[in-house]
């Protein structure tokens, strides 16, 4: 638990829109599974973010400003994203390019989930995006989780026993991650 005896606030942001997401789901999964010193929230605003356009920073819009209050209000944030066409899709790119020029994103610990293993080239872009704009993203709390093909809500993610404990070892593992943070930044 944070020095401050709170529980460790987790921004959850899934990189699909899709209603049956794999990564929705399993982005949900975790929320049950965290441990009891750990909340996790859904970012539920990505496909309302309008188009980055640094003409609009001056006078940002609303979902852009609540954007930046979630990520300023956690201690970390977990990110599982699909890969369209070897890539990040474009309405998780469009919500970084618009925190770019923030400071709530410097030194934010960062878990990436990836519920297709095969999904190679968007984690490794994901990575780089994140790391360039001065993201921490925790190894250990980071983890491949293989749903492809499986076709399981939450319930049925949280159902299975392997699944079940290698989110809650991979979110308890970023607790300590983000508590060992904020204790450095004492």
């Amino acid at each position: 638990m944070k020095p401050d005896a709170q529980p460790v606030q987790i921004l959850a942001i899934s990189g699909s829109l899709r209603a049956r997401s794999s990564n929705t789901a399993l982005l949900q999964a975790a929320i049950v599974l965290a441990p009891v010193d750990v909340e996790i929230r859904l970012y539920g605003g990505l496909g309302v973010l309008p188009h980055f356009n640094p003409d609009l920073e001056l006078h940002e819009p609303a979902a852009v400003t609540d954007l930046r209050q979630q990520l300023q209000a956690c201690d970390g944030l977990l990110i599982s994203s699909p890969e369209y066409a070897h890539g990040v899709p474009g309405v998780l790119k469009n919500a970084l390019d618009w925190l770019v020029s923030g400071e709530e994103f410097v030194g934010k610990p960062i878990a990436l989930f990836n519920a297709s293993p095969r999904a190679t080239h968007a984690q490794a872009s994901l990575s780089e995006i994140l790391t360039v704009m001065s993201g921490r993203i925790v190894p250990e709390a980071s983890i491949d989780v293989p749903l492809m093909g499986r076709n399981l809500d939450a319930d049925g993610i949280v159902a299975d026993p392997e699944l079940a404990i290698a989110i809650h070892t991979a979110i308890s593992a970023f607790a300590i991650a983000i508590n060992s943070s904020c204790l450095n930044h004492r």
